[in-house]
């Protein structure tokens, strides 16, 4: 059972013992400690926050839990209830409010959940903020509001429904071109919240839905991390129902994976390559991605005559460089779309209505669309922590054995550049695990790759 602090906010898995799990106390304590550096952060008379969750089954608990400490702080509190990510980080500036809260453990599986945090901005909190956060947390000097000024709670059901009016606003939606192509899709939802939403925009483009696993009951069908080996079923359904593409979303829908006309993987790294290319089309302009993401964005970033920058991991990482930079797309090779038109943060809603833009004026299939961009293969495994284990020592020790030879980065963890391929090895912000990202010109060069760095890395952390 586990807790983790870090910048993606506080998660951990539901039950066991304080303050070595995510339990109602370990809620109340964080919740409290963001509502208090919410009111350091603007000296006024009252404060607003915007609380959305996924479909997870410890949701509803969490929820309140959270809701009434913030209540309990004399903050109001607009309830989305079931929502999305990107729902929440649409709403916090729609509503003028100081920040919120978004529980959802993204793509962990049912047992987890977690509080993710945003600013007025509706974007996470940085690296320092949440560092002050975790010391108040930590100190317990906390004071609640006397009885007469108690925060009040205000449900607004309809923030799904005005997230998409804004999608549908957003210039290089083509919904006219959509809505001609007749497209015909499934959905896996998760049974989480991309089941509500994803349908609904869909319905609102014209496009006919076919629904797999779209009852947000909780209970995930399958692992919610939205991978080759975890999606079966979609690639089954979208060949029986002869469909144009299917679609799947994590928990909290703010990552999208394709499934093509044959039931194969689009790839979840050429979500972003394919989406950067129509906005790139329309829009000339820069991008970022994350370092553990695929090259094949910088080579379609240069042929629009742009400049692409990877930033460390992180949402937050990303946004920072992509202002930066004055990008005009980016995200992260885990299926994340971050279009600053709409907003600064990850979203598959933006992602759906872009990559159907995209495929409805080139008029292709979805398999020979992934055929126009470069091909690269990715490997992504993991190696689990135990307590005996030193990261740093090992990734410092990993990079000093490359760096007379190779091109190495330590922005985030330890990054070695090859000629024909690359590997990426970090400790996780959102799981106790190591990963090993490769990308080669084929899949059988990547997997031996990364099994060659599991390899060493065993051997380096015997030697330790």
């Amino acid at each position: 059972m586990t807790l983790i602090k870090s910048i993606s906010g506080i998660r951990g898995t539901i039950g066991g013992a304080v303050g070595s799990n995510l339990t109602p106390i370990d809620a109340v304590k964080f919740a409290s400690a963001y509502g208090v550096w919410i009111k350091q952060q603007y000296k006024k008379d009252a404060y607003r926050v915007v609380v959305g969750r996924d479909a997870r089954i410890s949701g509803e608990m969490i929820q309140n839990l959270v809701i009434n400490t913030l209540v309990g702080l004399g903050i109001h509190v607009i309830d989305l209830g079931l929502s999305t990510t990107p729902t929440v980080e649409v709403a916090v500036p729609m509503e003028h409010a100081d920040g919120g809260i978004i529980l959802t453990a993204s793509h962990n599986p049912k047992e987890w959940n977690a509080l993710k945090l945003l600013n007025n901005k509706g974007e996470f909190l940085n690296g320092e903020e949440g560092a002050k956060i975790l010391n108040i947390a930590e100190s317990q000097h906390i004071s609640f509001a006397d009885v007469d000024s108690l925060g009040k709670i205000t449900r607004n059901d309809a923030y799904i429904d005005m997230h998409i009016d804004a999608i549908l606003d957003l210039k290089l939606v083509n919904k006219a071109a959509i809505e001609k192509a007749k497209f015909k899709v499934v959905v896996d939802g998760v049974n989480s919240t991309g089941g509500i939403a994803i349908p609904l925009l869909l319905e609102r483009l014209g496009v006919t839905c076919v629904k797999l696993y779209c009852e947000p009951t909780g209970h995930f069908p399958h692992n919610p991390e939205p991978l080759k080996e975890h999606l079966t079923d979609l690639s089954d359904a979208v060949v029986k129902e002869r469909a144009d593409f299917g679609i799947v979303v994590d928990p909290d829908v703010d990552r999208l994976a394709f499934i093509d006309e044959t039931g194969a993987m689009f790839g979840e790294e050429y979500t972003l390559v394919a989406c950067a290319d129509y906005v790139l089309s329309k829009t000339p302009g820069n991008t970022v991605s994350n370092m553990s993401s695929t090259r094949a964005l910088r080579d379609i970033t240069e042929k629009h005559g742009g400049t692409y920058q990877a930033s460390a991991v992180g949402e937050v990482n990303v946004v920072a460089l992509m202002k930066q930079n004055n990008a005009v797309i980016g995200g992260e090779g885990n299926g994340g779309i971050i279009y600053p038109a709409s907003h600064y943060g990850r979203d598959a809603m933006v992602g759906v209505a872009l990559f159907l833009s995209l495929l409805a004026e080139k008029q292709l299939t979805v398999s020979a669309l992934r055929a126009t961009y470069p091909n690269y293969f990715m490997s992504k495994k993991k190696i689990a922590l135990t307590p005996e284990l030193n990261v740093d020592a090992i990734l410092k020790a990993m990079a000093a054995q490359y760096q007379e030879k190779e091109a190495v980065n330590t922005t985030d963890g330890v990054k070695i550049d090859f000629s024909n391929s690359w590997v990426h090895l970090r400790k996780s912000n959102t799981e106790p695990i190591i990963r090993i990202y490769t990308e080669a010109e084929n899949q059988e060069a990547a997997n031996v790759l990364a099994d060659r760095f599991i390899a060493e890395i065993k051997a380096v952390s015997s030697g330790l």
